[in-house]
């Protein structure tokens, strides 16, 4: 069994159950409703498929987890992507699944229903989009790049908004232009495309595991912000081209 191809499978027939509301929602209890909708659907769908295609495996669609994994494989599904944009009627969400072996990604998938763009990634095997392989960006000039960052979970904690603040505004002395949005992952399938050319985070959470992992196996290079080897501990990432990296990171360091 292929278990890419499972997974692709998958992931288009559950994209179909997203849902925008007939009117877009106005009070807590509207927005939030819809949201875990969403979320409910996709991994009701998901679940009993990779399940049964990994024997022995189990799940976590924690998206906001973080820190170390158990051993074992787990699929580790971010079940709407920037659910928010699609609750809202936009057209910028995904659905992504990874497969972590002992700690370590080994597979990735993200899907854009909006663009119907498949990325797909083995560990070792390269990156693809639609089965054609995908490399990062060839640039070697910060000044030229295309950046960007989002908001990887909710967050109003001064002193942590107050450095994303900073770390833009150091990124848009340095780079060409910085984009701050989310999903997070589709900024991370940007890089490895070579549509963009750096993309960094003060988090590190689950729902990132497989649009990093699509960067690395396109030939990007991923670290924590002190710029040693990325891994699922770590506690934030630059994920870029190798020509722009280390400018990147010298940015960001600045700013910490």
């Amino acid at each position: 069994m292929n278990l890419v191809s499972v997974v692709t499978e998958a992931v288009r027939e559950a994209a179909s159950l997203v849902q925008r509301p007939a009117s877009t929602p106005v009070t807590s209890a509207e927005l939030f409703a819809a949201l875990r909708a969403n979320d409910d659907a996709v991994s009701a769908s998901l679940r009993p498929v990779l399940i049964d295609a990994l024997p022995g495996s189990q799940w976590t669609s924690d998206e906001h987890g973080s820190g170390p994994m158990p051993a074992g494989d787990w699929w580790v599904v971010d079940p709407v992507g920037g659910n928010m944009n699609a609750v809202q009627g936009m057209p910028d969400w995904n659905i992504g699944v990874s497969l972590v072996r002992d700690g370590s990604p080994v597979l990735a998938v993200l899907y854009a229903p909006a663009t119907k763009e498949m990325f797909t990634a083995t560990a070792g095997e390269g990156a693809l989009l639609g089965g054609t392989p995908i490399h990062v960006s060839a640039k070697t000039d910060l000044s030229l790049a295309l950046t960007g960052t989002g908001q990887a979970k909710p967050d109003r904690d001064p002193a942590r908004t107050a450095r994303v603040g900073a770390a833009v505004t150091a990124m848009m002395r340095k780079a060409l232009y910085v984009r701050a949005s989310v999903p997070v992952g589709q900024q991370l399938a940007q890089v490895a495309a070579g549509r963009m050319d750096l993309h960094w985070q003060f988090d590190n959470l689950r729902s990132h595991i497989a649009p990093v992992l699509l960067v690395r196996e396109a030939g990007g290079i991923v670290t924590d912000l002190d710029g040693k080897p990325w891994d699922v501990t770590s506690a934030g990432y630059v994920a870029a081209a190798p020509g722009v990296h280390a400018a990147g990171l010298d940015v960001l360091r600045a700013v910490r």
